[in-house]
């Protein structure tokens, strides 16, 4: 904690003055114009990737950057994505995967979730990503995984009222990245590979 402590101290000491203004500013304007949906992975930081400044993304993590298809009734993930596209209108959505996921690698692996049943029942929002999982070759089925876990969630964004209506005006476009750990590149998954990324 108390390296938190000293951050919100550099914070405030260093940092916020250098974008006071930036911070004025949005004090009365919420305009971000991307919607990020990554992993809740610690090492997947979205504003340091795109290197954006607060304001701009609006960032929405879960692990295994899954994003559960529409149901009536709601629910954070849910509310959040009507809310960016509805009323914030962001023109852009990015669902980001990354190496290394534990998620997925829980999955490619067959892992005991067990000891981890919240885990476990979250984690089946990737059932049909696990369904349609091959390997090609020189790839291993983890990183294989994480590509077609985009895309399905991709596919379950669409779902989201909010989302299919903003498609058909041409308002929104979506967008599916890996991001490698390793080597801080950002591959944009091709939409002929995965045709859940050609809307």
């Amino acid at each position: 904690m108390r390296h938190l402590a000293e951050g919100v101290d550099r914070f405030q000491r260093e940092v916020f003055p250098a974008k006071a203004g930036l911070f004025a500013h949005l004090s009365t304007t919420h305009q971000p114009h991307t919607l990020f949906i990554g992993c809740s992975d610690a090492r997947v930081v979205p504003e340091l990737i795109t290197q954006t400044d607060p304001g701009e993304l609006f960032v929405i993590r879960t692990a295994g950057n899954l994003v559960p298809a529409y149901t009536p009734g709601g629910d954070g993930i849910a509310a959040s994505i009507e809310y960016a596209v509805t009323v914030l209108g962001v023109a852009d959505i990015v669902v980001c995967g990354h190496s290394a996921c534990g998620a997925m690698t829980a999955l490619a692996e067959g892992h005991d979730l067990t000891g981890a049943p919240a885990v476990a029942g979250w984690l089946r929002n990737a059932d049909a990503s696990r369904a349609r999982t091959t390997a090609a070759a020189g790839e291993d089925r983890v990183s294989a995984l994480v590509r077609e876990n985009v895309a399905a969630q991709l596919v379950n964004l669409a779902t989201h009222p909010s989302v299919a209506r903003a498609l058909a005006e041409g308002s929104v476009r979506l967008h599916g990245w890996r991001f490698d750990i390793a080597d801080g590149t950002v591959e944009r998954l091709d939409a002929a590979a995965h045709p859940a990324l050609a809307a």
